[in-house]
């Protein structure tokens, strides 16, 4: 039997051995949903504490309750581990590891390396790597196989290797149902043997697979994705930028837009863009069109619009200010919401940590408030925590400004409140007008 025939007749019968290395927002969710289709999973991360966390059967993913990782362990399906040696045992290694970008905005694939470097010290015939970290067409091949083939076995013989973009989106499972279990996944192969293999497995753990000839076509799927939604997020912030000029709504104008049914997508402005993929994803697409001599002015354009609201935020907080007579050099600002996205307690890129830097720099003193997320940490490695908010707050400072649309703010109150408001989010839009006349909009 080739390695191929016995590989595959081992995910038919979900007794391979799965391995995810990287326990964050996409690897935990991904090896709780193979666990819970029978598979052996060993989830491998560089936290001894997250490890520990997961060993005890505590989840620290919205998306993942405790109780459904607590059975996986229970079950004798999943186990948490930072040794790197059982990745020799594992028949299925999947990469989830971060790919953020550098100081200089290029993409940073240190984490992809070390992880591959790891695979490869450990790497036997018959395994299948995937790589599921968002990253430029051509990593697949041009990074991560040449470290594995230096163990001097053959791609799509001895093993196998397929890149599988993820398609996680924090807090969906819960408010729209979309999950690993449901939402397609794309799957790009070195070889034919190896897009079939990756097919198979997750056909044993999802509802739809979408194989492409290629990693370099399943890499750039990802990134096309994300760029159309930050593209049409552009569009949207500069109409907003012209609506204010002009003195209309632009969340009445985006509404009436979305009752056309045909050649409409609705898209909403917003304080900056956030979370791991869409202020990011760009850059790795215009990074890799400069090694082919071509500039990708529209996405260029497109992140230059976006990475500008955070200050027309600062310049709404600066109005609201301005209407009681009072600077922002010495106020007060409540910072409604840091994390980049409403009920989730993911933080990361979110606007909200810009739009503090910006105040700030201008003298207010910034209170942030947020239910889900009780402590973060800024780029340059400031630690703060938020405050719980109070109508005691409310009255006390002078101006607050809605940066995360949580459900469990009480908008209401914060308008009738808050000597100042202003809503990056149409948070306050079923409010009375009268209460809405005295809000700051995007």
């Amino acid at each position: 039997m080739t390695y191929q025939a016995d590989l595959l007749a081992k995910i038919s019968a979900r007794s391979a051995a799965v391995g995810v290395i990287g326990m964050g927002y996409v690897g935990l969710p991904l090896a709780v949903r193979a666990a819970a289709q029978g598979f052996p999973v060993l989830g491998f991360d560089v936290s001894a504490e997250r490890v520990d966390q997961l060993n005890a059967g505590q989840s620290y993913i919205g998306d993942v309750p405790s109780a459904a990782l607590a059975d996986m362990r229970d079950s004798g399906r999943f186990v948490a581990t930072t040794d790197s040696a059982p990745m020799a045992g594992c028949d299925l290694l999947i990469i989830c590891v971060p790919t953020p970008l550098n100081l200089t905005r290029d993409p940073d694939l240190s984490y992809v390396e070390a992880a591959a470097a790891t695979i490869a010290r450990h790497l036997r015939p018959g395994q299948l790597i995937i790589l599921e970290s968002t990253t430029y067409p051509g990593t697949t091949r041009e990074v991560v196989q040449p470290l594995l083939d230096a163990r001097g076995l053959q791609v799509g013989a001895d093993y196998f290797l397929a890149f599988s973009p993820e398609r996680i989106d924090p807090g969906q499972t819960s408010s729209k149902g979309y999950s690993v279990e449901n939402t397609p996944k794309v799957v790009g192969g070195v070889s034919a043997a190896c897009t079939d293999l990756a097919g198979a497995f997750y056909r044993q753990i999802t509802t739809t697979v979408v194989p492409v000839s290629s990693p370099d076509v399943a890499e750039l799927t990802k990134l096309f994705e994300n760029i159309f939604r930050a593209v049409n997020i552009a569009l949207v912030n500069e109409l907003a930028l012209l609506c204010d000029r002009m003195g209309l709504d632009v969340w009445e104008v985006v509404e009436a837009a979305a009752t056309k049914p045909y050649g409409f997508m609705k898209f909403t402005p917003g304080p900056g863009l956030g979370g791991h993929c869409i202020p990011i994803d760009p850059f790795y697409l215009t990074w890799k069109a400069r090694a082919f001599d071509l500039s990708t002015r529209f996405i260029e354009l497109a992140g230059e619009i976006n990475t500008q609201m955070p200050r027309h935020v600062r310049e709404l907080v600066v109005r609201a200010l301005n209407r009681q007579r009072k600077s922002l050099n010495g106020s007060l600002v409540l910072l409604l919401g840091v994390a980049y996205k409403p009920d989730v307690d993911d933080y990361r890129e979110s606007p909200a940590l810009k739009v503090m830097d910006l105040l700030m720099a201008g003298g207010a003193t910034v209170l942030p408030c947020d239910p889900y997320v009780r402590h973060f940490e800024t780029h340059d490695g400031r630690r703060y925590e938020t405050t719980p908010l109070s109508e005691e707050l409310l009255r006390r400072c002078d101006c607050a400004v809605i940066i995360t649309n949580h459900s469990a703010f009480p908008y209401e109150r914060i308008v009738e409140l808050a000597p100042g408001v202003v809503d990056t989010r149409n948070a306050t839009g079923g409010l009375r007008p009268e209460l809405r006349a005295r809000v700051e909009l995007l």
